[in-house]
C-alpha cells in the first residue's frame, strides 16, 4: 500500500478524522502513521479490540484518558544530570493519578471487554513516587516541609525580611531623612529594599545607587544602615536555592527510578488513547466488525463511503466466486468512480483494522496490494499527457499484479481514438484477470461491456439512471451493462420520436420503434409543447411504423482500413443485423464491426465493371471444383469455405 493509493482513495482523509478524537499528540501520531496488515489473525484482532472499545463508549463516554501533554518528551530530559522542575514532577505526578484512575475504570469492564481490558495490567501503579512528589511540590513549588533544612533556612529568611522592613521603615518615619525623600514608600530593586531620594540630595544619606526613575529626578539609595541585612538575607536566599536543588534532584532520581514503569504505562495509555479513538469513529459513521478472507472473496451489503455521511448511497455487490472482474458502466457523474472508490478504501480500512460501515453479512478479503489508476494522473513536471501518464501507470500495476492484488481501474482506455482505447482496455483487463487478480474497472465502452457478456470471470454492473428525474441514482445494478441514456434522455426532453430511430439504427445497426405514447409518456410535456415539437419537423414527418432502410456502409470489393488491428483487407460480406462485416485479410476471412472499418480504396476503383470476386476470395482449387460441379455430378466432391 503506497502512498498514491492512501491519497488516491482520500484514506488520509479518514486518518485524519480519526486522529481528531484522540486527546494526545502521541495519539495523533501513531494514527497518521497508522499502516495496513496482510496478516488475517492481526486484523481480525484490531477489529475485536475496536468492537470491545465501542462496547465500553456505550456503558460510559468518558474514558480518563488526559494528563499525558508532554509526557514522554520530559522522560526523555532523565538521567542527564537535570534536576526536574516543580511543573515537570506535578505532570509526573498527575499522569501516575490519570493511569491509576484508568485502573479502577478498567476494573469492571473486564467481563464486556476482556481483551481490552487486560492492557491496563501492563500499567504498575507507584504510590510511593505519587505521594512524595505530592508532599514536597504544592502550588507549583518547593513545599516548606518537603525537608527540615529548608523549612528552617525559610523561617530565616521571613524573620530577616521583616528585620529588614522594619528598619527601612524607620529611615522613612525617621524627621532627619524626610526632607530629602521623593515619597514616602519603600522600594525594591535587584531584591534589595531601597528608598526614593530627590535627585540634589543624593549625597545627603550614605548608600548606594542602585537605579535611577525615567525621568532622572528620582535616585534609588540602598541605605548603608540596612546593606549588611541584605546581604545577609541574600546568602539566606541562595542557601534556599541549594536545598530546593537539592530536593528536586532527589525527586528526579525517585522517577528515574521507575522510568521504566512510567514508559510502559505511556505507551499502554497512548495505546488506549488510539484505540478508543477508532473507536468514536466507528459510532460516527456506524461502523461494523465484518468477516475477513484472503481468497479474493467481497461481498458488500449495503455498504456506505464513509467519507459522504449522510449522502453516500448503500452499495450491495458480490465479487469473487463465479466472477472476479466487474465492469461498471454508467453515465457520468453516475457514481461510478465513488463505487470503485468506496470498494477500495472500505478495503484499506479493514486492513487496518477499522470497522466499516455496512449491514451484517458484508465479507471483505484482504490483499498484500491494492493497485488503481483514478482520475487525472497527467504529469506537468514530466510533460507527459493524461493518456501518457495512465498508460505508464498501467504498465505498473501490469508488472505488479497478481492473484493477492485487487486492482482498481476508472475510465480504462479512455483519452485517446476510441476504437484504439477500447481495443486496448480490453487487452489490459484480459491480461490482468489472467494474473489472477480482483478487478473492478469502470468504462465508456459498449464493446467492452460485450466482452465481461462473452467471457467466463466477468461480470457487468451499471450505475442506475431516474429517467423522470433526468438524474443518476448512484445505486448499481449487477448482472447487466449500462445502457446508453441518451435516447431516452432526448426523448424527456422533447425530440422528436423519429430523429431517435435513425439515431439508434445508426448507432447499433438495429431497427427500434419509438412510438407516439411513450414519447408523450416519457415526456410528460403539454399539448402546446407537443404541437410546436410535431410542426418542427412536419416536413420530415414520415410513418413512425415504416422500416428504417438500411444503411450499407461498405460494399463487396472494398478495401478497408482495420483501426484495431492496422491491417487492410477487403469487404466480402455484410453487414449482418448488428453491423457485422467478413473481410478477408491475408487470405483469412475476420469478422469485423462497422466502427472499426474506414474505407480506403472503394470497389469501383479498383476492380472493373463484372469483375468476378470469386478470384479474389476463393482459391485455384475451390474455383475448379465449382466449375466442374456447374457441368456435373461429382460424388464425394466438397468446396471448403472458410467464411467466418
Amino acid at each position: 500500500m503506497n502512498l498514491k493509493t492512501f491519497q488516491s482513495l482520500e484514506f488520509n482523509k479518514v486518518k485524519c478524522q480519526i486522529s481528531d478524537f484522540a486527546l494526545t499528540d502521541s495519539g495523533k501520531n501513531v494514527i497518521n502513521d497508522m499502516k495496513a496488515s496482510q496478516n488475517l489473525k492481526q486484523i481480525c484482532s484490531w477489529m475485536d479490540e475496536v468492537v470491545e472499545a465501542v462496547s465500553i463508549l456505550e456503558k460510559s463516554n468518558s474514558v480518563p484518558i488526559h494528563a499525558m501533554d508532554g509526557i514522554e518528551r520530559l522522560l526523555e530530559g532523565l538521567n542527564k544530570g537535570v534536576a526536574f522542575r516543580p511543573n515537570h514532577l506535578t505532570k509526573i505526578y498527575f499522569f501516575l493519578d490519570a493511569c491509576h484512575k484508568l485502573k479502577r475504570f478498567m476494573k469492571d469492564k473486564e467481563i464486556l471487554a476482556p481483551r481490552v481490558t487486560s492492557y491496563v495490567y501492563s500499567i504498575e501503579d507507584l504510590p510511593e513516587l505519587a505521594n512524595e512528589i505530592q508532599r514536597c511540590i504544592r502550588n507549583g513549588t518547593v513545599d516548606d516541609y518537603a525537608s527540615k533544612e529548608l523549612l528552617k533556612v525559610r523561617k530565616q529568611i521571613s524573620i530577616g525580611e521583616e528585620r529588614l522592613k522594619e528598619k527601612v521603615q524607620h529611615i522613612l518615619k525617621s524627621n532627619k531623612f524626610k526632607p530629602f525623600l521623593q515619597e514616602n514608600i519603600v522600594s525594591q530593586r535587584g531584591g534589595r529594599f531601597v528608598v526614593p531620594i530627590k535627585k540634589e540630595y543624593k549625597g545627603k544619606i550614605k548608600g548606594t545607587i542602585l537605579d535611577t526613575s525615567a525621568s532622572g529626578s528620582t535616585v534609588y539609595v540602598e541605605p548603608e544602615e540596612v546593606a549588611l541585612q541584605q546581604e545577609h538575607l541574600h546568602y539566606l536566599r541562595m542557601e534556599e536555592e541549594a536545598v530546593m536543588e537539592q530536593i528536586l534532584l532527589y525527586l528526579t532520581g525517585l522517577v528515574e527510578q521507575h522510568q521504566r514503569t512510567i514508559k510502559m504505562a505511556v505507551e499502554t495509555m497512548v495505546h488506549y488513547d488510539v484505540l478508543f479513538a477508532k473507536a468514536k469513529y466507528s459510532r460516527l459513521i456506524n461502523g461494523r466488525k465484518v468477516s475477513v478472507n484472503d481468497r479474493g472473496y467481497i461481498r458488500l451489503i449495503n455498504a456506505k463511503h464513509p467519507l459522504l455521511g449522510k449522502n453516500a448511497i448503500p452499495l450491495t455487490l458480490e465479487v469473487g466466486k463465479e466472477h472476479s472482474a466487474l465492469i461498471i458502466t454508467g453515465p457520468n457523474t453516475g457514481g461510478k468512480t465513488v463505487t470503485i472508490k468506496t470498494v477500495g478504501l472500505l478495503t484499506l480500512m479493514i486492513q487496518c483494522g477499522l470497522l466499516i460501515p455496512s449491514d451484517e453479512g458484508t465479507e471483505v478479503s484482504i490483499y498484500q496490494k491494492i493497485l488503481l489508476d483514478i482520475g487525472d494522473g497527467q504529469s506537468i513536471e514530466q510533460n507527459l499527457s493524461t493518456f501518457s501518464s495512465h498508460i505508464q501507470n498501467i504498465i505498473e500495476i501490469l508488472k505488479t499484479a497478481n492473484e493477492n492484488s485487487l486492482v482498481l481501474l476508472d475510465e480504462v482506455g479512455s483519452g485517446t481514438d476510441p476504437s484504439e482505447g477500447m481495443g486496448l482496455a480490453t487487452a489490459i483487463l484480459k491480461q490482468l484477470y489472467e494474473k489472477g487478480a480482483t478487478l473492478f474497472a469502470t468504462t465508456h465502452y459498449s464493446e467492452i461491456k460485450e466482452y465481461a457478456e462473452q467471457h467466463e470471470g466477468f461480470i457487468n454492473g451499471s450505475m442506475e439512471f431516474d429517467l423522470e428525474t433526468l438524474k443518476p441514482t448512484y445505486r448499481l445494478q449487477l448482472g447487466k451493462g449500462g445502457e446508453s441514456q441518451a435516447f431516452a434522455i432526448a426523448l424527456r426532453l422533447g425530440m422528436h420520436p423519429k430523429i431517435i430511430e435513425n439515431a439508434h439504427y445508426f448507432t447499433y445497426k438495429e431497427v427500434m420503434a419509438y412510438d407516439q405514447n411513450s414519447f408523450n409518456e416519457r415526456t410528460g410535456i403539454s399539448e402546446i409543447e407537443k404541437q410546436v415539437i410535431v410542426n418542427r419537423h412536419a416536413k420530415k414527418k414520415k410513418s413512425l411504423k415504416d422500416p428504417i432502410e438500411k444503411v450499407n456502409l461498405f460494399k463487396l470489393g472494398d478495401n478497408v482500413h482495420i483501426s484495431t488491428t492496422g491491417e487492410y483487407g477487403i469487404v466480402y460480406k455484410g453487414p449482418d443485423s448488428t453491423g457485422n462485416y467478413v473481410v478477408q485479410v491475408k487470405g483469412e476471412k475476420e469478422t469485423h464491426n462497422h466502427k472499426r472499418l474506414k474505407l480506403y480504396i472503394s470497389a469501383e476503383e479498383m476492380y472493373p465493371d463484372g469483375y468476378d470476386f470469386d478470384i479474389v476470395f476463393n482459391s485455384k482449387e475451390n474455383r475448379k471444383k465449382a466449375n466442374l460441379m456447374k457441368r456435373k455430378h461429382v460424388e464425394g466432391l466438397t468446396i471448403e469455405e472458410n467464411n467466418q
